[in-house]
C-alpha cells in the first residue's frame, strides 16, 4: 500500500516537489514552443517592393498591409493573407492574332472590327496597360477582373469609334480615340469598384476595309503632303518676316532721321530769320540794302554787275576788251 504524502520523508517530498516543478516548466516551455512554431510557420509573411497583403480574419476582410519587410499576423486559421502585386504593369491585347493555315484568327478579327458613325467598318487593334490601385477590390470585388476589364475596354473603344467618322479614326482624330477610350474605361472600372487604374491605351493598327484601302492610302498621303506644304510655308514665313521687320525698322529709322534733320534745319532757319529781323529793326535801311544786294548776287550769279554810286554826275565808259563774248566778269 502506497504511503500518503504526509507519511513520506521530507527528503522524498522535496524530490517529488522539484520533479513536479520541472515537469510543469517543461510543459510550459513545450506549449510556448508550440505556440511560437505555430506563429512562425503559419503567421509569418514577407512583402517585397510593389506588393501588398490582404489580411483575412476568420475568412472576412480585416486590413491591407503595404509596408515592405517581414510581417506577422495571427496564425491560420485565425488569420490568413493573400499577396497582390500592386506595382506590376499589366496589359491586355485586343484584336491581335496570328495567321493559322493561311487564315486569320476569327476571334481577333471580331475584336478589331468596329462600326463608325458613317456606318463604315474599321479594324482596330489596341493594348490596354493598367495597374492595381486597390489590392482588396482587385481581388474580391469582382469574380473575374480580367474578363470585366476586357469587356469594358471593348465597350469603351466601340463607343468612342461609334461617335467618329472613318476619316476621323484613320487620320485626323486618331489620338483622340486612345485618350477618350482610356477615360471612359477608367470611369467604368471605378463604377464597378474594380480597384484597377488604366495607365495607357495604345492603338496598334487602324485599317480601313479592304475594298477602300487604296483610296484611304491616297487620303493619308494627301494629308501628309498637306502637312509638309504647311510646314514649308511656315518655314518660309519664319524666314521672311524677320527680314521684312528689319527692313521696316531701317526705313522707319531713316525717316525719323530725315524728319529730325529737317526739323533742326527749319529751326536753324527760323532762328536765323529771328536774328536777322532783330538786326533789321536796329538799322532797317542798311539791312534792307544788304539783303537786296545779297539777293541779287544769288539771283544773278553769272551776270556782270556794275555798281554806280548814287549822285555820280559822270560815268566813265567801260569796254571789256580782251574778253570773248559769253564770258562772265571775273
Amino acid at each position: 500500500m502506497a504511503r500518503r504524502g504526509d507519511d513520506l520523508p521530507a527528503e522524498e517530498r522535496a524530490r517529488r516537489s522539484v520533479a513536479k516543478v520541472i515537469g510543469n516548466t517543461l510543459f510550459a516551455i513545450a506549449v510556448l514552443a508550440g505556440l511560437g512554431a505555430w506563429m512562425w510557420f503559419l503567421g509569418k509573411y514577407e512583402l517585397y517592393p510593389g506588393q501588398a497583403a490582404i489580411i483575412l480574419r476568420l475568412g472576412a476582410y480585416d486590413r491591407t498591409v503595404s509596408a515592405e519587410g517581414l510581417r506577422f499576423h495571427l496564425p491560420a486559421p485565425l488569420e490568413t493573407h493573400e499577396i497582390v502585386k500592386v506595382a506590376e504593369l499589366r496589359k491586355e491585347e485586343f484584336g491581335v492574332g496570328g495567321v493559322h493555315d493561311g487564315a486569320e484568327d476569327i476571334h481577333a478579327v471580331r475584336e478589331a472590327s468596329m462600326q463608325t458613325q458613317d456606318n463604315a467598318i474599321v479594324r482596330m487593334s489596341f493594348v490596354v496597360q493598367y495597374k492595381v490601385k486597390d489590392a482588396y477590390q482587385s481581388r474580391f470585388a469582382l469574380q473575374d477582373p480580367g474578363a470585366v476589364l476586357r469587356d469594358a475596354a471593348q465597350a469603351s473603344v466601340r463607343e468612342v469609334v461609334g461617335r467618329m467618322t472613318i476619316e476621323d479614326v484613320l487620320s485626323e482624330r486618331r489620338d483622340d480615340v486612345a485618350v477618350d477610350t482610356a477615360k471612359i474605361l477608367q470611369d467604368t472600372l471605378d463604377d464597378y469598384g474594380a480597384g484597377i487604374v488604366v495607365t495607357e491605351v495604345q492603338l496598334q493598327e487602324v485599317q480601313p476595309p479592304e475594298a477602300v484601302s487604296a483610296a484611304f492610302d491616297d487620303v493619308v498621303a494627301a494629308s501628309q503632303d498637306a502637312n509638309r506644304a504647311v510646314n514649308e510655308a511656315e518655314g518660309y514665313r519664319n524666314e521672311l518676316l524677320p527680314k521684312a521687320r528689319a527692313e521696316a525698322a531701317e526705313i522707319i529709322a531713316e525717316a525719323n532721321g530725315y524728319r529730325d534733320s529737317k526739323i533742326a534745319e527749319s529751326s536753324g532757319e527760323a532762328q536765323r530769320f529771328i536774328a536777322m529781323e532783330s538786326e533789321y529793326r536796329k538799322a532797317p535801311e542798311v539791312t534792307r540794302t544788304r539783303i537786296y544786294l545779297e539777293t541779287m548776287e544769288s539771283v544773278l550769279p553769272a551776270a556782270e554787275k556794275i555798281v554806280i554810286e548814287r549822285g555820280a554826275t559822270q560815268v566813265l565808259p567801260y569796254l571789256p576788251l580782251g574778253r570773248r563774248a559769253g564770258e562772265g566778269t571775273p
